[in-house]
């Protein structure tokens, strides 16, 4: 099975695909990269931070912005809204935001890789900031079974 990983994202995030190459990005992420709680980060799941089952604030936010500049925007809507639904979700048990979160089995922080798991990331706040601005409907929403199907 080949590896599909958030890093496709980053030419529609620098404006550098073309519309049929975005649809086709699109496509693969709803299909591959779309969990409940966000877009995972890649599709191996190997106990390392970088991989399945975790999802970062970038990589989120560089998945809705190429997104949204190709107007994949039901998508793009959709990933903000399993992500800030699952920041949220955390946020009310643990109190803190945190640098990775589970985006398979929303509501758990990550885990994974070479270090333990780190405490109010400054990514995670800016990216929050800039989703609730973008989308304040979805800003409260305690659960990503209320976000549309993408």
């Amino acid at each position: 099975m080949p590896l599909v990983s958030a890093a496709t994202f980053y030419p529609l995030f620098a404006s550098l695909a073309s519309t049929l190459q975005a649809a086709a990005v699109a496509k693969t992420a709803a299909r591959d990269l779309l969990k409940a709680g966000g877009i995972v980060t890649t599709t191996l799941e190997t106990g390392q931070q970088w991989d399945s089952p975790n999802g970062w604030a970038p990589l989120q936010w560089i998945a809705i912005s190429g997104l949204r500049n190709y107007g994949q925007t039901p998508l793009a809507a959709a990933i903000a809204c399993r992500w800030m639904a699952n920041v949220n979700d955390v946020y009310r048990h643990s109190g803190k935001l945190v640098e990775k979160y589970d985006v398979v089995t929303a509501g758990r922080s990550g885990g994974g890789g070479e270090y333990p798991l780190q405490d109010g990331f400054g990514w995670t706040n800016g990216v929050m900031r800039k989703l609730i601005a973008l989308y304040p409907a979805d800003a409260e929403l305690a659960s990503p079974a209320g976000c549309p199907a993408g």
